[in-house]
């Protein structure tokens, strides 16, 4: 197989710590590089692979909300008493606060 030259520039201090790292590795820095950067592509793959029902979803969700009605003109409703504290309640765990008022996983 023929091989094609890439040629890359970068600082003196990136090449040299690439030099060591080869050295270190028994690599020449050729083979170095192709080796780190068939690692970060098979990642990237597989990271790809595993989001691309997501990413179709989403895709999907955004193509289908193009066609969605406006949202009408918001209605003020008051809350009851127990419905604002559910809705305090409920804000507290989205902003990771316990019921006691407390972020779980902090010292006090």
């Amino acid at each position: 197989m023929a091989k094609t030259r890439i040629s890359i520039s970068l600082e003196q201090a990136q090449a040299e710590r690439i030099r060591r790292h080869a050295e270190r590795s028994g690599m020449d820095v050729s083979a170095y590089l192709v080796h780190a950067a068939t690692r970060q592509m098979a990642e990237s793959d597989a990271i790809e692979e595993q989001f691309a029902g997501v990413d179709a979803l989403i895709a999907r969700a955004e193509r289908e909300a193009v066609d969605l009605p406006e949202e009408p003109a918001a209605v003020s409703v008051e809350l009851t008493e127990q419905e604002r504290r559910e809705v305090e309640e409920a804000l507290g765990l989205v902003h990771g606060r316990d019921q006691q008022g407390r972020r779980p996983g902090y010292a006090p």
